[in-house]
């Protein structure tokens, strides 16, 4: 939500007086919920929603829509009114499909709320391409005979990569004889066997099956293995998720940068009014809300936008609560992986609660 305050202000400098107002009570809001106010917080924001609604305000209004949707949800469910709350939710998810709610910092009647709305709103499970969903793939794979890679030099770079230690990796690098390394591979199954002394080691076979799945089916190239690419890194950890699906990214919706979507930093337009600000108040002037806005579309207008593509894509895997590795506090952890020309094909995006699941997917059983 930082971001999203953050792009907010810049919008709102452009717009005059109502918009200093719109802005006041938009943060005038936020410390209500914080400050658990929820009844002073649907007032104000039944305050906002009038100023928002004077002529003029339209792009402030687009810009208020989601954000105020996920705080009437929070202030909703904590007054006991479930039923607005998740329509209140749903409305946020809507135009943000990816979001999660922080357990840590919401109530459990507002993030019970929360995931309701998402399960109403949640697509099949069905990728978009209309092809059968990774779980149910899964379930019919067959894998072949022998899928464990053998412990020769060159088994560490396998998919085993995704789960060894760095101390396992510094003692492999040491190894120098066939029979060490053999042993090694031993050792390092036998100590994630969730029956210790057991030939049936479930922790391996479902490694390698799930590697094996991830070999047919997420191929890049030629010279790179489905397991070794994002994608296939992500199975192999986390197996497959509740859902997915894929939806066209279109210019505008992209908030990685770094990727070419916009040819300068997101940052740039608030340092150059910042700048303009201040060198019009030295000589004795004031930048008027024109000037403002002309400035602000030097820097975020079509010109700065690289082309939309048809073949940029996201796709998106979902997993639930049950699915997700043991320590993990998020109720949902959405995956994407993004395509777009010039930046890659199926780029894992490595956001905050992404890593945190992936990671501990690769520690070992206690």
């Amino acid at each position: 939500m930082k971001r999203l305050a953050l792009v907010l202000a810049v919008l709102l400098s452009a717009d005059g007086l109502s918009a200093q107002t719109v802005q006041e009570l938009f943060q005038k809001t936020k410390a209500q919920v914080k400050g658990e106010s929820w009844q002073d917080a649907m007032k104000t924001m039944d305050s906002l929603d009038a100023e928002a609604a004077r002529p003029g305000n339209e792009s402030l209004r687009k810009q208020l829509e989601g954000p105020l949707a996920f705080y009437r949800g929070v202030c909703e469910a904590n007054l006991g009114q479930t039923e607005k709350a998740q329509a209140s939710f749903q409305t946020f998810i809507a135009g943000q499909p990816n979001a999660s709610m922080d357990p840590s910092m919401y109530s459990k009647k507002a993030v019970a709320a929360f995931e309701a709305a998402r399960k109403a709103v949640a697509p099949p499970d069905t990728p978009s391409s209309g092809s059968p969903s990774l779980f149910n793939s899964y379930q019919e794979f067959k894998p072949p005979a022998n899928i464990g890679d053998q412990p020769d030099e060159r088994w560490a770079e396998g998919p085993v990569q995704w789960i060894m230690t760095t101390q396992e990796k510094k003692t492999w690098a040491g190894l120098t004889s066939g029979a060490d390394r053999v042993e090694f591979v031993e050792k390092f199954w036998e100590a994630r066997n969730p029956n210790s002394g057991s030939p049936d080691n479930t922790y391996k076979t479902g490694f390698e099956r799930r590697a094996a799945f991830a070999d047919a089916h997420f191929n890049q190239d030629e010279k790179k293995r489905g397991s070794l690419t994002d994608r296939g890194m992500v199975f192999v950890l986390l197996g497959p998720p509740t859902y997915g699906g894929r939806k066209p990214i279109r210019t505008g919706e992209d908030s990685s940068e770094a990727a070419g979507m916009s040819t300068v930093s997101s940052q740039a337009s608030t340092v150059a009014v910042g700048q303009a600000s201040n060198q019009a108040a030295a000589a004795g002037s004031r930048m008027s809300s024109g000037q403002i806005a002309a400035l602000n579309d030097h820097y975020t207008g079509p010109g700065t936008q690289a082309a939309e593509s048809n073949n940029n894509y996201q796709e998106v895997w979902h997993y639930r609560k049950e699915l997700l590795p043991r320590g993990v506090g998020y109720l949902q952890v959405d995956v994407v992986f993004v395509t777009k020309k010039g930046y890659g094909s199926n780029v894992l995006q490595r956001d905050s609660p992404t890593l945190t699941t992936l990671e501990a997917a690769k520690k070992k059983a206690e």
